[in-house]
């Protein structure tokens, strides 16, 4: 029995395949700068970080193996877990509201409809090119109750309003990462409406749907995949929140922002002023879990859902 011929498209090479009797590497050799650069700064990082969470620095007798006794500690520290609580509780309130206004931005922009589109459209990305270390200086003179806009607007209509107050604090910080980030999140969104054709929405408008119905029944249904992508970012990036409260913490008044405001913020002290290097590497080995472990969830939530 003749086994059938396997037809072989001309100039494809598979990595580490066999040609003429010896195995071809060129496409691991493509690959091979990334690789190096990919485990030097991402994987060696990450093995070094659990490494060291296994130890603990001591006055007397130097660094000392502890094995999981920073972990145990961590999961006793009532400063850790407040600002585990405090990212939560700004990743469920910030995300759906930033994700509503790029998707509604998007929505708009696809319509056709919107006069200066193109300026609309560089203007809500502009924010996302801004650092985010300017950002919150912008907005930390616009909040001053004193000298910036908060503080005019109070002298010209005498009212009292602060919005650096540790009640209210968190809303103004998701305040300045929408604005931020709005802008980059209508782009995916927009992106993934601009591949459906317009054939289609002739189509349904020949049978009579109307505007509303062409939105909600075929475009939502489209924003479904970025959507989930969307979502995985965001929570990811308010579970890394840093850089907005830790510029704020001089220009807020009092102790509002503290040095466990944040996981970040709480690692980054421990390292850097608490000279506690390895149990702020068991904090972020912690952290990184919990982020994985709702980012998972989330993308399997979203494969059942285009699934159905």
């Amino acid at each position: 029995m003749v086994a059938p011929s396997v037809p072989v498209v001309r100039g494809s090479v598979v990595p580490g395949s066999v040609r003429g009797g010896r195995r071809d590497w060129r496409g691991w050799k493509f690959m091979l700068p990334f690789a190096v650069v990919f485990v030097f700064v991402f994987i060696v990082p990450i093995v070094y970080a659990v490494w060291i969470s296994f130890f603990q620095r001591k006055m007397i007798g130097g660094t000392v193996f502890v094995g999981f006794a920073n972990y145990a500690r961590l999961f006793a520290d009532a400063q850790f877990w407040d600002s585990v609580r405090r990212v939560a509780l700004f990743t469920v309130v910030q995300v759906p509201v930033m994700l509503f206004l790029a998707a509604a931005m998007a929505l708009a922009l696809d319509s056709m409809k919107l006069h200066g589109s193109k300026f609309f459209r560089i203007s809500t990305f502009l924010p996302y090119a801004v650092p985010a270390v300017v950002s919150t200086l912008i907005w930390g003179f616009v909040y001053g109750a004193k000298y910036g806009l908060v503080g005019s607007l109070n002298g010209l209509l005498g009212t009292d309003l602060d919005v650096l107050a540790p009640s209210v604090l968190l809303a103004a910080i998701g305040n300045i990462v929408t604005w931020e980030f709005t802008g980059y999140n209508m782009l995916i969104f927009y992106s993934s409406l601009s591949t459906i054709p317009h054939s289609l929405y002739e189509a349904a408008a020949i049978d009579g749907a109307g505007e509303w119905q062409i939105v909600r029944r075929i475009k939502l249904p489209e924003l479904k995949g970025s959507l989930a992508i969307t979502v995985i970012f965001s929570i990811i990036g308010s579970f890394q929140l840093f850089n907005e409260p830790s510029i704020l913490q001089n220009m807020v008044p009092g102790n509002a922002v503290t040095t466990y405001y944040t996981p970040n913020m709480y690692a980054y002290n421990l390292s850097f002023s608490g000279n506690q290097s390895n149990y702020a590497a068991a904090l972020a080995i912690v952290m990184a879990v919990i982020t994985m472990a709702i980012a998972y969830a989330v993308q399997l939530r979203s494969m059942r859902e285009q699934m159905k």
